[in-house]
């Protein structure tokens, strides 16, 4: 995660920064590692927000919605 995507996606009605106790959801913060929707990572990708991917970690159908070379941007060990 970084702060960029972050605000992004709570921009967007997506709220991953803010603990919600009640579904033991303790809120991310920038450097914590999330599994997020292929979708909205496009999006933020296409909006400039996109966060660093684990590619080792990103399922295959993933390039169903994201282009390979997208991910390889911002790809990480």
């Amino acid at each position: 995660m970084t702060d960029a995507f972050l605000a992004f996606s709570r921009a967007m009605g997506n709220d991953l920064s803010t603990p919600r106790p009640e579904f033991q959801f303790p809120g991310l913060k920038p450097g914590d590692r999330w599994c997020v929707c292929a979708a909205r990572w496009l999006e933020a990708y296409r909006a400039g927000y996109a966060s660093p991917v684990v590619l080792a970690a990103t399922h295959a159908a993933a390039l169903e919605v994201i282009p390979l070379r997208a991910l390889q941007q911002h790809g990480t060990a």
